[in-house]
Formats: C-alpha cells, sequence, structure tokens
C-alpha cells in the first residue's frame, strides 16, 4: 500500500529559496524533489491588510510556477505586523532599528500563508502567532545591528537568531516564525498524498 502511494503521489516542488524552510521541511521527513523560487512583485498594494498580503504572496507564488503534471508546488510567505503595519524585510541598518523600536515593549503579530498547488487546485493556509518583545535600551539595538542578523527578515529579526535574546513569550507555532508552521504543512502535504520519506528512501 506504501509503495502504491509512493508511485501516485506528486513530486514536490518548494517554491522558495529560504535555506530555514528547506531545513524545517527535513525536520518532518519532507525533502522537496526540486526547489524553484518564485519571481513576483512583492509591494503590497494600498490599503491592503497584513492577512490579505501574506495570502496573496503565497497565493501568487504558486501561481507563478511552471509545474508540470506530476508535481506539486508548496509556497510560502512570511510577514510581520504591527496593528495594520506590514513590517517587510528592512532596506537598510535605519529601517531595521525603526522597525524594532516599534514591536519593542509590546506585542506584534507574524503571520506565514502556505499554498499548496496540485493539478488546478491551490489549497491556502494562513497562520498567526503572536510574539512579545521585551523593551529593548538603545544600547541592546545598537549591539543587536550591529550583528547584523536583520537582514533579510521579515520585521527585522529571526526569532532563532540573535533576536531571541529579546523574546520571552509565543503564543503559536514557533516554526511559523521560522517560516513554515510544521503541523499545519504536513496536513496540507498528507491530502496530496506526500509524507515523510522512510530513512534512506529517495523520494
Amino acid at each position: 500500500m506504501a509503495d502504491a502511494e509512493a508511485a501516485t503521489a506528486p513530486r514536490l516542488i518548494l517554491g522558495s529559496a529560504s535555506p530555514r524552510r528547506l531545513e524545517l521541511l527535513s525536520q518532518i521527513g519532507i525533502v522537496p524533489h526540486a526547489l524553484r523560487p518564485a519571481d513576483i512583485d512583492e509591494t503590497p498594494r494600498r490599503s491592503e491588510t497584513p492577512r490579505d498580503y501574506v495570502r496573496r504572496m503565497a497565493a501568487e507564488k504558486a501561481a507563478a510556477l511552471d509545474l508540470a503534471g506530476d508535481e506539486a508546488a508548496l509556497t510560502a510567505d512570511t510577514t510581520v505586523a504591527v496593528g495594520r503595519r506590514i513590517l517587510g524585510k528592512p532596506a537598510d541598518r535605519a529601517e531595521a532599528a525603526a522597525f524594532m523600536r516599534m514591536m519593542s515593549g509590546r506585542r506584534h503579530a507574524v503571520l506565514t500563508a502556505m499554498a499548496l498547488r496540485h493539478g488546478d487546485r491551490t489549497a491556502l493556509r494562513l497562520v498567526e502567532t503572536k510574539v512579545r518583545m521585551r523593551s529593548i535600551d538603545g544600547r541592546a539595538l545598537e549591539r543587536y545591528l550591529d550583528v547584523g542578523d536583520w537582514q533579510g527578515k521579515a520585521g527585522g529579526y529571526a526569532i532563532q537568531g540573535a533576536a531571541a535574546a529579546f523574546i520571552p513569550w509565543i503564543q503559536g507555532s514557533f516554526s511559523a516564525v521560522v517560516g513554515l508552521p510544521l503541523s499545519e504543512t504536513a496536513a496540507m502535504l498528507a491530502a496530496i498524498g506526500i509524507h515523510p520519506a522512510a530513512k534512506g528512501e529517495d523520494r
């Protein structure tokens, strides 16, 4: 039965260049057949809410990929939201500092949307995690910025990096803050026949 399922399961294409998402999938025994990052315009629309934005990004990434008939694409997008404000990847150190000051001493939301495109259907899921940052004084902020861990990260931080020193509490999925909510992703993949590979098995 397992062999029959493996024969009919689509080949998984990860539509992301993020090493973090690849590592997260490997934690649950999922090895993509190929990496195929999607190239889309990630500019938020005027008055677009963070939830609408992150869902649209995941869906548009999935739609942008060219897939063979036996392939399924998994794409995702993560953004940080303070109220209705979307905090993307900071353009420079000054913007990273502004983002961190905005989150200092308060809660914010980390939104990760996943899209799974298979055949003519695309499944979409949004996971929201609440994160609290302690108050960050100027000296601690400058030291953090010096480390450079803010570069290329939504909101200017990675929870698994140096900014972990500022985060005493989260409510929700830790892996979603890293970039991919594993429980929800595993359920989506299982629904189309993609399961963890046995040790030594080449999917």
